[in-house]
């Protein structure tokens, strides 16, 4: 009797990992299409033009990605374009396409699938160093001339408090027209608003409003496999273990 229930337990225990294989198999061709775009220090094109591929892109989130892919034995192009709300869009709208660095807020959640996170970020207000200007809490904005990133998440955030940011298709170009005057504050992500203004000569500003604190991920096409998405989240899991994430950051910061 004990015998046959060990025999039956074998076939069960058989078609299970078999089963498990099964579902681990994706296409022998199988890629998937990754889009990034300048957003230093975590991705960037090495020439700082707004076009780029593979070896010509480079900063935290693209170096972790490439060895989350590595790692996983999952093919990918990667490509750099401009500007964001494209490709943004053509990753909602096509399977297999993927997005990074992006904040993981409660909007999008529905929207994608998630591997992440790659790195911890903050959405701040920033002033040039001489402003007198003081906030003690986000209505205040509503005073002021902000500048923001056309549909960057600290972006949406504050339209979906009502308030109005003067969108820039770039990021920087808010670093020239707040030292031009042409607006009174800056809501962007930290540390890239600060490597964005030190890249443009401008070392002077400073925090005054800290809006919400976040997480940079990569963002999934709803309809990628959850194998994909389960093989990218154990190796960056993996990855953050070992130290590897870590080394990888302290690269660039």
């Amino acid at each position: 009797m004990r015998k046959s229930w060990w025999g039956v337990a074998g076939v069960l225990l058989g078609c299970m990992l078999g089963m498990a294989q099964a579902r681990a198999e994706l296409p022998a061709d199988y890629r998937v299409v990754l889009f990034t775009e300048n957003f230093p220090p975590y991705n960037m094109a090495v020439d700082g033009k707004n076009f780029a591929r593979d070896a010509s892109i480079e900063g935290i989130s693209t170096d972790l990605v490439r060895e989350m892919f590595k790692r996983a034995k999952i093919a990918y192009d990667l490509s750099l374009r401009f500007p964001w709300d494209r490709i943004y869009n053509l990753t909602l709208e096509n399977a297999n396409y993927g997005i990074f660095s992006t904040t993981r807020t409660p909007e999008r959640e529905a929207l994608f699938k998630w591997v992440g996170p790659l790195a911890p970020t903050a959405w701040v207000v920033l002033a040039p160093q001489n402003s007198t200007i003081t906030l003690s809490s986000l209505k205040d904005l509503a005073k002021y001339r902000v500048g923001a990133y056309k549909n960057d998440a600290v972006s949406r955030y504050l339209e979906s408090q009502g308030l109005l940011p003067i969108n820039a298709l770039r990021d920087q170009e808010n670093v020239a027209a707040l030292q031009a005057g042409q607006l009174d504050l800056w809501a962007t992500t930290d540390p890239v608003g600060r490597y964005l203004a030190k890249q443009a000569g401008v070392t002077q500003l400073k925090t005054v409003l800290r809006l919400r604190e976040a997480s940079l991920y990569l963002a999934l096409n709803k309809d990628t496999p959850d194998e994909v998405v389960s093989r990218l989240q154990e190796a960056l899991d993996a990855m953050r273990k070992e130290g590897v994430v870590d080394r990888i950051t302290n690269r660039y910061l």
